[in-house]
Parts: structure tokens; C-alpha cells; sequence
């Protein structure tokens, strides 16, 4: 399943099931199957979702050091990270707020 958020002020963001869900419940909004994010609820949304990334990155550097400490090589962390997955919808949100245009998602 995928989630497809729109809004008139910007092209539409596609995301997985796991990654929209995450983003969602980061910014404060139920994960449901549809729903919207507020022209008023996207400035809190934005920082939210600024704070998650912020975290995410101080853990990954966290473990980075520790493994360092011990000795261990310290690779770059598998995957992707939470800063590549919500910069489309980031940006999204940024476009949607300088429009005050309501950003909707489906699936």
C-alpha cells in the first residue's frame, strides 16, 4: 500500500505504507487510510518533523562514537535514512504553508 499526499501548492509525494505511516504519527496525525493536514497544523508539523531528523541523526552519530570507542569499525548506517525519506514531504509542507493550501492523503 502507498500513500499519496497532495496539496495545490506542490506536486504530490509518494511514500510507502512504513515510511507515510512513520511521518504521520512523527507530525502528530492519525495514520489512517485518509485524512489531512491543516493549513494551521503544518508550521508545528514541519518542526516536528525537523526534530525527529535532528534526533535520528544524534543516534546515528551516538553509535558511530561508541562503536569507534570500542574499536569497532564504523561503517555508514544501512539503509535510508529519515532525513532522505521526509525531504519531498519537507518540502511539500514548506510549499503548502507559504500557500496556506491544506496538504490531504490517501491510499
Amino acid at each position: 500500500m502507498l500513500y499519496k499526499f497532495k496539496s495545490k501548492a506542490a506536486g504530490d509525494v509518494i511514500m510507502l505504507e512504513a515510511n507515510g505511516r512513520q511521518v504521520l504519527e512523527i507530525i502528530g496525525k492519525q495514520a489512517g487510510p485518509q485524512g489531512i493536514i491543516e493549513a494551521a497544523q503544518i508550521p508545528a508539523g514541519i518542526a516536528a518533523l525537523e526534530a525527529a531528523i535532528a534526533k535520528d541523526e544524534a543516534d546515528q552519530k551516538s553509535a558511530a562514537d561508541d562503536a569507534a570507542a570500542r574499536g569497532d569499525k564504523a561503517g555508514r548506517p544501512e539503509g535510508i535514512s529519515l532525513r532522505q525519506r521526509a525531504v519531498p514531504m519537507l518540502d511539500l509542507m514548506r510549499r503548502s504553508q507559504k500557500e496556506n493550501a491544506d496538504i490531504v492523503w490517501g491510499v
